[in-house]
């Protein structure tokens, strides 16, 4: 199997590179001047689950070292048309597309473009950034990701072939039987946190310490899960207590990504992540007044910061 994975940033350089140490045909698909990097000083991550620094396969278009049989993509989505773009000369007759990007919309898109046939579902669930130095850092104790069948027929060959890589690999996770529910899981948790987070600029535990900031955080779940029920993907009494675990823990460091791109005037997936969940919501004639007013927040930060007004006056 041949694997090709758009980008070596953190998360497509921390999977691609486990695969690679395991014995898996990965190739990157980069820019030159990360290629030049690559080229010097080889993948390098540093984890909790242990170091490498190996040399890899890089190309710097599509149409180079093919066919292959899966292709990784884990842009953000905010890039998702310049990769598509990217990846389109590397798509065969027989290429499955997975995407490991948040939320659902990019789906649509990618079927449209490929065809629904080639485009399966996919998340990751990896704690890592990429350091100035180009160095992987992966800090959290897990590193997971899932991907499978957006139908309910068995799964295709490749897939197959990609949970035996991934589990080999010392990644967790895998081939999913009902991916779609496992996506609606996420970007509920990812919604509400990257919602929050960012309408009040704080962690979990700082939202916490709000008077009415659990309430409010747990009325944002609510909107997003009604969103989810509405397309059938409602997680049930068990997976919304695991949520609220998670987001109404006293002291809790835990913030949205969202949050930290915020914070450093970078651009946000607000409209893929928020904006899509709210338009979902319109269409099922949900309300959803606490979402809305987190987009409205990171709307009005996205055209500040597109006219170069984030760290000056507002005046």
């Amino acid at each position: 199997m041949k694997v090709l994975i758009l980008g070596a940033g953190s998360i497509g350089g921390y999977v691609g590179g486990r695969l690679q140490q395991s014995g898996a045909d990965v190739t990157f698909l980069v820019r030159a001047p990360r290629r030049e990097r690559l080229e010097r000083d080889g993948l390098v991550i540093k984890s909790t689950k242990g170091d490498i620094t190996q040399k890899v396969k890089t190309v710097l278009k599509g149409s180079e070292g093919g066919p292959y049989d899966v292709v990784l993509l884990t842009c953000k989505a905010y890039d998702l048309d310049s990769a598509i773009e990217a990846i389109a000369p590397a798509v065969g007759a027989a290429t499955t597309v997975v995407p490991l990007l948040n939320g659902m919309r990019h789906i649509d898109v990618l079927a449209a473009t490929f065809g629904d046939a080639k485009v399966v579902g996919g998340l990751a669930r990896v704690g890592v950034t990429l350091s100035p130095d180009g160095a992987i850092l992966h800090t959290s104790p897990f590193a997971a990701i899932s991907f499978g069948e957006r139908g309910s027929g068995p799964a295709r060959a490749a897939l197959v072939e990609l949970d035996a890589a991934i589990k080999k690999s010392g990644i967790d996770g895998g081939l999913h039987k009902n991916i779609v529910q496992d996506l609606w899981d996420k970007w509920i948790m990812l919604c509400s946190l990257a919602a929050m987070s960012c309408l009040m600029r704080g962690t979990v535990g700082d939202i916490l310490e709000a008077g009415e900031g659990q309430a409010i955080m747990l009325e944002t779940v609510e909107e997003c899960r009604k969103v989810a029920a509405s397309a059938g993907g409602d997680p049930g009494e068990k997976g919304m207590q695991t949520v609220a675990g998670y987001l109404t823990q006293k002291g809790s460091r835990f913030a949205a990504s969202m949050l930290h791109d915020l914070e450093k005037a970078s651009m946000v997936e607000a409209d893929h992540i928020v904006g899509d969940m709210i338009a979902r919501a319109k269409k099922a004639g949900i309300a959803t007044p606490n979402l809305r007013m987190a987009y409205a927040h990171l709307q009005v930060y996205l055209a500040r910061r597109a006219r170069g007004g984030i760290g000056k006056p507002a005046l």
